[in-house]
């Protein structure tokens, strides 16, 4: 794989581009946030610290999310509980604190490179009955009927979408929607989810789940 390795740290960036160069991949190395966003594209995988010189690691990780599926690693010593929790919110596909065990971070880049868990971009369209959702394009259409959200709208609704059928918490819908689920408004994900039913139509689309979160479609 083409690795990107976004560590500040000479010492620590030298010996994990030695471990994965010894594993067969190919590892790029750069120490500042801006650089990551610029060059992840030529990359497989981004194994990513929070603690940068020019930005903080979430926010890189909240951009990366933003712009593409690519799958990303946290490396880093921020090993408190909210920590961890808020890396996994802001879409890390798993979380390591340091000091870490080689043979432990190479088994854990190899496990999310084979759940390849981020949908293609040929599964892109998420169908519910007759609401159909592209995330790519950011386009919805009931009965082959186009409907214009907002971007935040579209926001929420393509958090729901990417897990169709499943619960997720309102915690995680702020936190991916907003940035950061501590500082967003809880009232405005309630607003978002009223003006979302109001403007698909369907009121059982986008349920309910009392004391957690919402669903789009499926069954309990």
């Amino acid at each position: 794989m083409r690795v990107l390795l976004v560590e500040d740290d000479d010492g620590v960036a030298e010996a994990l581009v030695d471990v994965l160069d010894a594993h067969g991949h190919r590892t790029t190395r750069v120490s500042r946030g801006a650089d990551a966003l610029l060059r992840h594209r030529e990359h497989d995988l981004v194994l990513l610290d929070l603690g940068l010189p020019d930005t903080d690691g979430l926010e890189v990780l909240r951009k990366l999310r933003r712009i593409g599926p690519i799958p990303v690693v946290v490396l880093t010593a921020r090993g408190e509980e909210r920590a961890v929790v808020r890396g996994l919110r802001s879409g890390a596909d798993d979380y390591l604190v340091k000091p870490v065990r080689m043979a432990e971070l190479m088994a854990r880049i190899e496990a999310v490179v084979r759940r390849g868990r981020h949908p293609s971009p040929g599964s892109e369209q998420v169908e519910v009955g007759d609401v159909r959702i592209d995330l790519r394009t950011r386009r919805v259409q009931v009965a082959e009927r186009e409907v214009e959200l907002t971007p935040k709208e579209f926001d929420v609704l393509a958090v729901l979408a990417a897990e169709s059928g499943t619960a997720v918490s309102r915690q995680r819908l702020m936190d991916e929607v907003w940035g950061d689920a501590y500082l967003a408004v809880s009232r405005s994900l309630d607003v978002h989810i009223a003006q979302l039913r109001a403007k698909l139509g369907r009121p059982d689309l986008l349920v309910t789940i009392r004391g957690f979160g919402y669903r789009l479609g499926g069954d309990a």
